[in-house]
């Protein structure tokens, strides 16, 4: 099964670039395959980036918040990069709870943010 969202592994981490919005259907199968990999091969995290979004609903969203838990618990760090303000206000009109989820400006930062967590946890 392939999605139209790339999944790529850079390093020991699984970047994502979430660059067109996506259908209902399209958000399942891109949870589906994401899930796939991240539980089939071994990495130090999973950073997801929207930025390219204008917007972002509450379907998306909760598949995001679905994700972030579903790494956690296996014991995977996640951030979630490329808020843009408008989303950020949306999401919170919303009252989507995104406490607890690690987030980032862009895409550098998030991946700098898992590279110090591996560190912290070689420690």
């Amino acid at each position: 099964m392939s999605s139209r969202v790339p999944i790529l592994k850079v390093d020991d981490y699984w970047v994502v670039a979430i660059e067109e919005t996506l259908h209902d259907q399209s958000v399942i199968q891109f949870k589906e395959e994401l899930l796939h990999n991240i539980t089939g091969v071994a990495s130090k995290g999973l950073v997801i980036d929207i930025s390219a979004l204008e917007v972002v609903d509450s379907f998306v969203t909760r598949v995001l918040i679905e994700i972030s838990r579903l790494a956690e618990l296996l014991g995977l760090p996640f951030v979630l990069t490329g808020i843009k303000p408008a989303v950020a206000i949306t999401l919170t009109e919303m009252g989507l709870d995104l406490r607890g989820m690690a987030t980032a400006l862009n895409l550098q930062k998030g991946l700098d943010k898992l590279k110090n967590l591996a560190r912290m946890e070689q420690r």
